[in-house]
């Protein structure tokens, strides 16, 4: 699998950090973040968000967290996938 790796958190130390990348073949966007937790995968799994669609987190999803100021690099993702006509 190639990944075109757009950006890692502006803040990040040396290791273990918020990263996005594009994953043309499979036309995905891949996101790195930190594990919400539980008392938030909790709520947001015992929430129905949606009109009609089921609560929770179904197998093989996550939640995940990523700081806003990498808001620029998800866009940038966003924009390699579009222009990729993803």
């Amino acid at each position: 699998m190639e990944l075109d790796f757009i950006g890692i958190d502006p803040e990040t130390g040396k290791e273990g950090s918020p990263t996005a990348w594009v994953d043309r073949a499979h036309g995905e966007i891949v996101i790195q973040g930190w594990n919400a937790g539980e008392e938030l995968a909790a709520r947001i799994g015992s929430t129905s968000w949606a009109p009609d669609h089921a609560a929770g987190i179904p197998e093989g999803e996550s939640v995940i967290r990523i700081p806003a100021r990498m808001v620029p690099i998800l866009r940038e993702a966003c924009d390699v996938a579009e222009r990729s006509g993803l």
